[in-house]
């Protein structure tokens, strides 16, 4: 475990970390500031598939961050990624967004809804859901036995001002009950986004820091690519889960602002 004061490269996952959906945390803007001042850098890292990087451009822009392509890391990216290391060229058929789908056929897949075409199913958190697109991913599970499967993210849930709405692992597990497939999963916790994170800015692992408010998400990512971690308890995670859990953080803290303390005293 490094200390905060010596991390080089700060990865925060965002909703219920820095935010929560349109409500930034007060203390957000002057903990990147002072991230910047010390001359350390930061990345955003979300499972959250159902934006591509210039809608989180623009939904930081409102929440008055400028940010640029290069400040993030999202599990479309992720997906893209991993499709062009095992399944280049292959026809997909995507539950997801508007946005996940332009981001894979910007990455040169061809998405599409003609169910003898498909090669692969990609499932996404989407907030577009319809009950046909349930109809044919279960019906290509089912009809078509080894196609591979692979899901962008396994959160259950996404935090909003009332709780929770159901997120793309709910939904795979939905498609469990009907076929009795588990698809590939993608994000967080797998530690592919920290270490593409940490490829792309230069720092080691030992440089690293990964900040989020879920253990089996967020820290178990971090964990997973050797990286401190540091959980939030700002979103998802009680006190309760966070004992009941096996995965330990290196550091909790009530929110986000625990870091900007402690750097501020650096």
């Amino acid at each position: 475990m490094n200390k905060i004061k010596d991390i080089k490269l700060f990865l925060f996952d965002t909703d219920g970390t820095l935010y929560i959906e349109d409500r930034l945390f007060d203390f957000t803007k002057d903990l990147l500031d002072e991230i910047k001042k010390n001359g350390a850098k930061y990345m955003f890292i979300s499972n959250n598939s159902s934006r591509s990087i210039s809608d989180y451009i623009k939904k930081f822009d409102k929440l008055g961050i400028k940010t640029s392509y290069d400040d993030f890391m999202i599990s479309s990216q992720a997906t893209a990624y991993y499709l062009k290391k095992h399944f280049n060229g292959k026809r997909l058929y995507v539950c997801g967004t508007l946005s996940l789908k332009k981001e894979l056929e910007k990455n040169g897949f061809t998405v599409t809804e003609c169910l003898d075409d498909v090669d692969l199913i990609v499932m996404g958190f989407d907030t577009e859901l319809t009950f046909k697109k349930l109809h044919d991913v279960s019906k290509l599970l089912l009809t078509k036995k080894n196609i591979p499967y692979i899901a962008t993210n396994p959160d259950y849930v996404c935090p909003t001002e009332f709780g929770s709405v159901p997120d793309c692992g709910s939904v795979c597990d939905m498609l469990y009950n009907v076929s009795g497939r588990r698809p590939v999963v993608i994000g967080k916790p797998e530690p592919l986004m920290p270490i593409l994170a940490m490829e792309k800015t230069g720092f080691t692992k030992e440089q690293t820091a990964v900040i989020g408010d879920r253990i089996y998400t967020d820290i178990k990512s971090g964990i997973n690519a050797g990286a401190t971690t540091v959980l939030v308890m700002s979103g998802e995670t009680t006190q309760q889960i966070l004992d009941a859990s096996p995965d330990k953080p290196d550091y909790v803290m009530q929110s986000a602002k625990g870091i900007l303390d402690i750097l501020k005293q650096a």
